[in-house]
Protein backbone atom coordinates (compact mmCIF):
# COMPACT_ATOMS: atom_id res chain seq x y z
CA UNK A 1 0.00 0.00 0.00
CA UNK A 2 2.80 2.59 -0.09
CA UNK A 3 3.74 4.71 2.91
CA UNK A 4 0.95 5.47 5.14
CA UNK A 5 -0.24 9.46 4.54
CA UNK A 6 -1.36 9.37 8.71
CA UNK A 7 0.17 8.08 11.08
CA UNK A 8 0.17 7.76 15.04
CA UNK A 9 3.05 6.18 16.97
CA UNK A 10 2.98 5.73 20.18
CA UNK A 11 0.40 7.84 21.41
CA UNK A 12 -0.49 8.74 24.43
CA UNK A 13 -3.83 10.86 26.27
CA UNK A 14 -5.68 11.39 29.43
CA UNK A 15 -7.87 13.76 30.51
CA UNK A 16 -7.31 14.27 34.18
CA UNK A 17 -6.89 10.75 35.44
CA UNK A 18 -8.77 8.91 32.67
CA UNK A 19 -6.01 7.67 30.99
CA UNK A 20 -7.33 7.11 26.75
CA UNK A 21 -4.03 6.09 25.15
CA UNK A 22 -1.15 4.30 25.91
CA UNK A 23 0.61 3.56 23.27
CA UNK A 24 -1.79 4.01 20.65
CA UNK A 25 -0.25 2.76 17.10
CA UNK A 26 -2.10 3.68 13.60
CA UNK A 27 -1.38 3.80 10.04
CA UNK A 28 -3.98 5.21 7.20
CA UNK A 29 -2.71 5.11 3.49
CA UNK A 30 -4.24 7.11 0.66
CA UNK A 31 -7.54 5.99 -1.01
CA UNK A 32 -8.35 3.56 1.38
CA UNK A 33 -11.21 4.05 3.92
CA UNK A 34 -10.27 3.14 7.12
CA UNK A 35 -12.58 2.44 9.73
CA UNK A 36 -12.17 2.76 13.58
CA UNK A 37 -14.81 0.78 16.34
CA UNK A 38 -14.97 0.05 19.90
CA UNK A 39 -16.69 0.29 22.73
CA UNK A 40 -17.79 3.57 24.82
CA UNK A 41 -15.87 6.16 25.43
CA UNK A 42 -12.21 4.56 24.29
CA UNK A 43 -11.40 7.59 22.44
CA UNK A 44 -12.53 7.05 18.73
CA UNK A 45 -13.21 10.64 18.47
CA UNK A 46 -10.29 12.25 20.18
CA UNK A 47 -8.36 10.20 17.39
CA UNK A 48 -10.37 12.70 15.01
CA UNK A 49 -9.71 15.42 16.96
CA UNK A 50 -5.95 14.72 17.75
CA UNK A 51 -5.30 14.22 14.06
CA UNK A 52 -6.58 17.94 12.75
CA UNK A 53 -5.40 19.92 16.12
CA UNK A 54 -8.49 20.25 18.27
CA UNK A 55 -7.03 17.81 21.25
CA UNK A 56 -3.48 17.66 21.83
CA UNK A 57 -1.66 14.47 23.14
CA UNK A 58 0.17 13.97 26.15
CA UNK A 59 3.03 11.94 24.35
CA UNK A 60 3.71 10.39 21.40
CA UNK A 61 3.56 11.45 17.53
CA UNK A 62 0.88 12.85 14.55
CA UNK A 63 1.53 12.77 11.62
CA UNK A 64 -0.12 13.96 7.90
CA UNK A 65 1.32 14.42 4.62
CA UNK A 66 4.53 14.00 5.57
CA UNK A 67 4.95 16.42 8.42
CA UNK A 68 4.13 16.45 12.06
CA UNK A 69 1.01 17.73 13.05
CA UNK A 70 2.28 18.12 17.00
CA UNK A 71 5.00 20.94 15.36
CA UNK A 72 2.55 22.93 13.71
CA UNK A 73 1.81 26.37 14.57
CA UNK A 74 -1.67 27.85 13.94
CA UNK A 75 -0.73 28.75 10.11
CA UNK A 76 0.32 24.87 9.58
CA UNK A 77 -2.70 23.52 11.33
CA UNK A 78 -5.23 25.72 8.89
CA UNK A 79 -3.12 24.67 6.07
CA UNK A 80 -3.90 21.03 7.38
CA UNK A 81 -7.29 21.49 7.79
CA UNK A 82 -7.71 22.33 3.96
CA UNK A 83 -7.05 19.42 3.15
CA UNK A 84 -8.85 17.26 5.66
CA UNK A 85 -13.10 17.44 5.78
CA UNK A 86 -14.87 16.03 9.05
CA UNK A 87 -18.29 15.59 8.93
CA UNK A 88 -19.42 15.61 13.04
CA UNK A 89 -21.86 13.30 15.06
CA UNK A 90 -24.50 16.18 15.17
CA UNK A 91 -23.63 17.39 11.83
CA UNK A 92 -22.29 20.76 13.96
CA UNK A 93 -24.11 23.02 11.88
CA UNK A 94 -24.82 26.94 12.55
CA UNK A 95 -28.80 26.90 12.99
CA UNK A 96 -28.76 30.70 12.51
CA UNK A 97 -27.25 30.19 8.80
CA UNK A 98 -28.66 29.28 5.56
CA UNK A 99 -27.60 25.89 4.07
CA UNK A 100 -25.69 27.60 1.65
CA UNK A 101 -23.74 30.19 3.99
CA UNK A 102 -22.88 26.66 6.01
CA UNK A 103 -21.22 25.33 3.20
CA UNK A 104 -19.47 28.51 2.20
CA UNK A 105 -18.48 29.15 5.80
CA UNK A 106 -14.98 26.92 5.60
CA UNK A 107 -14.93 28.20 1.71
CA UNK A 108 -14.13 31.57 3.48
CA UNK A 109 -12.38 30.52 6.41
CA UNK A 110 -10.27 28.68 3.94
CA UNK A 111 -9.34 31.95 1.48
CA UNK A 112 -12.20 31.75 -1.08
CA UNK A 113 -13.62 35.64 -2.01
CA UNK A 114 -15.03 34.80 -5.34
CA UNK A 115 -18.76 34.84 -4.18
CA UNK A 116 -19.90 33.74 -7.94
CA UNK A 117 -16.98 30.65 -7.46
CA UNK A 118 -18.40 30.20 -3.64
CA UNK A 119 -22.05 29.85 -5.19
CA UNK A 120 -21.08 27.51 -7.79
CA UNK A 121 -19.51 25.18 -5.52
CA UNK A 122 -22.33 24.97 -3.28
CA UNK A 123 -24.39 23.81 -5.91
CA UNK A 124 -22.12 21.19 -7.11
CA UNK A 125 -21.67 19.41 -3.11
CA UNK A 126 -25.45 19.78 -2.47
CA UNK A 127 -25.87 17.84 -5.94
CA UNK A 128 -23.04 15.30 -5.16
CA UNK A 129 -25.28 14.62 -1.70
CA UNK A 130 -28.27 14.53 -3.47
CA UNK A 131 -29.46 17.38 -2.44
CA UNK A 132 -29.61 20.55 -4.78
CA UNK A 133 -32.01 23.52 -4.38
CA UNK A 134 -31.69 23.64 -0.98
CA UNK A 135 -29.79 26.75 -0.09
CA UNK A 136 -31.92 28.72 1.28
CA UNK A 137 -32.59 26.48 3.84
CA UNK A 138 -32.18 26.58 7.24
CA UNK A 139 -31.02 24.05 9.53
CA UNK A 140 -34.35 23.60 11.87
CA UNK A 141 -35.94 23.41 8.81
CA UNK A 142 -34.31 19.62 8.04
CA UNK A 143 -34.60 16.73 9.10
CA UNK A 144 -31.40 14.31 10.61
CA UNK A 145 -30.98 12.80 7.41
CA UNK A 146 -30.50 15.94 6.03
CA UNK A 147 -28.49 18.01 8.25
CA UNK A 148 -25.79 14.66 7.67
CA UNK A 149 -25.81 15.23 4.28
CA UNK A 150 -25.57 18.98 4.58
CA UNK A 151 -22.42 18.68 6.72
CA UNK A 152 -21.15 16.36 4.27
CA UNK A 153 -21.35 18.67 1.56
CA UNK A 154 -19.66 21.06 3.72
CA UNK A 155 -17.11 18.64 4.48
CA UNK A 156 -16.18 17.98 0.99
CA UNK A 157 -16.95 21.60 -0.08
CA UNK A 158 -13.10 22.20 0.72
CA UNK A 159 -11.58 19.61 -1.66
CA UNK A 160 -10.43 17.57 0.77
CA UNK A 161 -7.85 15.02 0.30
CA UNK A 162 -9.21 13.13 3.53
CA UNK A 163 -12.63 13.06 5.06
CA UNK A 164 -13.14 12.19 8.41
CA UNK A 165 -16.44 10.54 9.43
CA UNK A 166 -17.45 10.67 13.21
CA UNK A 167 -20.78 8.17 13.67
CA UNK A 168 -22.02 9.59 10.44
CA UNK A 169 -25.44 7.38 11.37
CA UNK A 170 -25.49 7.98 14.74
CA UNK A 171 -29.18 8.66 14.98
CA UNK A 172 -30.74 7.91 11.72
CA UNK A 173 -34.01 6.03 10.48
CA UNK A 174 -32.18 2.51 8.83
CA UNK A 175 -33.39 4.52 4.97
CA UNK A 176 -31.04 6.97 5.62
CA UNK A 177 -27.95 4.91 6.88
CA UNK A 178 -28.28 3.08 3.54
CA UNK A 179 -28.38 6.59 1.92
CA UNK A 180 -25.53 8.13 4.22
CA UNK A 181 -23.40 4.58 3.36
CA UNK A 182 -24.12 4.87 -0.49
CA UNK A 183 -23.02 8.74 -0.23
CA UNK A 184 -19.71 7.56 1.72
CA UNK A 185 -19.27 4.69 -0.60
CA UNK A 186 -19.84 7.08 -3.92
CA UNK A 187 -18.01 10.06 -3.16
CA UNK A 188 -15.16 7.67 -2.16
CA UNK A 189 -15.02 6.62 -5.91
CA UNK A 190 -16.20 9.70 -7.24
CA UNK A 191 -13.12 12.00 -5.08
CA UNK A 192 -10.72 9.77 -5.05
CA UNK A 193 -10.26 10.48 -1.02
CA UNK A 194 -8.63 8.74 1.93
CA UNK A 195 -11.50 8.16 4.58
CA UNK A 196 -11.42 7.38 7.95
CA UNK A 197 -14.80 6.30 9.69
CA UNK A 198 -15.65 6.32 13.31
CA UNK A 199 -18.67 3.78 14.17
CA UNK A 200 -20.69 1.98 16.22
CA UNK A 201 -22.76 0.59 13.55
CA UNK A 202 -21.51 -2.75 12.25
CA UNK A 203 -23.32 -3.02 9.23
CA UNK A 204 -22.03 0.49 8.32
CA UNK A 205 -18.67 -0.65 9.33
CA UNK A 206 -19.07 -3.34 6.62
CA UNK A 207 -20.52 -1.71 3.73
CA UNK A 208 -17.98 0.98 3.61
CA UNK A 209 -14.65 -0.32 4.78
CA UNK A 210 -11.71 -1.73 3.49
CA UNK A 211 -9.88 -2.20 6.59
CA UNK A 212 -10.77 -1.95 10.56
CA UNK A 213 -9.41 -0.78 13.67
CA UNK A 214 -10.69 -1.88 16.84
CA UNK A 215 -9.73 -0.16 19.47
CA UNK A 216 -9.81 -1.72 22.64
CA UNK A 217 -7.57 -1.63 26.15
CA UNK A 218 -6.25 2.01 25.52
CA UNK A 219 -4.52 0.71 21.86
CA UNK A 220 -5.72 -0.35 18.37
CA UNK A 221 -5.65 -3.66 18.84
CA UNK A 222 -6.25 -5.22 15.93
CA UNK A 223 -6.44 -3.86 12.03
CA UNK A 224 -7.41 -5.67 9.27
CA UNK A 225 -9.90 -6.07 6.06
CA UNK A 226 -13.23 -6.42 6.62
CA UNK A 227 -13.08 -9.75 5.58
CA UNK A 228 -10.92 -10.39 8.42
CA UNK A 229 -12.52 -8.57 11.08
CA UNK A 230 -15.64 -10.73 10.46
CA UNK A 231 -13.74 -14.12 10.53
CA UNK A 232 -11.22 -13.08 13.61
CA UNK A 233 -11.32 -14.90 16.78
CA UNK A 234 -10.34 -12.32 19.72
CA UNK A 235 -13.06 -12.55 21.47
CA UNK A 236 -12.71 -9.20 22.00
CA UNK A 237 -13.40 -8.10 18.88
CA UNK A 238 -15.82 -10.82 17.92
CA UNK A 239 -17.83 -9.36 20.75
CA UNK A 240 -17.88 -5.81 19.75
CA UNK A 241 -18.80 -7.18 16.16
CA UNK A 242 -21.77 -9.21 17.58
CA UNK A 243 -23.21 -6.71 19.54
CA UNK A 244 -21.73 -3.57 19.17
CA UNK A 245 -24.74 -1.68 18.44
CA UNK A 246 -26.99 1.31 20.19
CA UNK A 247 -23.69 2.01 22.31
CA UNK A 248 -22.96 5.93 23.64
CA UNK A 249 -20.32 7.73 21.87
CA UNK A 250 -17.48 8.85 23.14
CA UNK A 251 -17.92 12.23 23.89
CA UNK A 252 -21.27 11.32 25.51
CA UNK A 253 -19.52 8.80 27.84
CA UNK A 254 -16.83 11.41 28.33
CA UNK A 255 -19.16 13.99 29.70
CA UNK A 256 -20.98 11.64 31.66
CA UNK A 257 -17.66 10.84 33.19
CA UNK A 258 -16.93 13.94 33.90
CA UNK A 259 -13.69 14.90 32.04
CA UNK A 260 -15.34 16.63 28.99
Amino acid sequence: MGDPIISFSNVEKRFGDKVIYTGLDLEVFKGETLTVIGGSGVGKSVLLKLLIGLLRPEGGEIEAFGESVLSMNDQGLQALRRRIGMLFQGAALFDSLTVEQNICYPLIEHGWTDKALMTQRVEEVLEMVGMPGIQSLKPPELSGGMKKRVGLARAIAIEPDVILYDEPTTGLDPINVRRINGLILRLQEQLKVTSIVVTHDMESCFTVTDRVAFLNNKQIAWVGTREEAQAAKMPALVKFVQGGKGILDDDEMARKEGVL
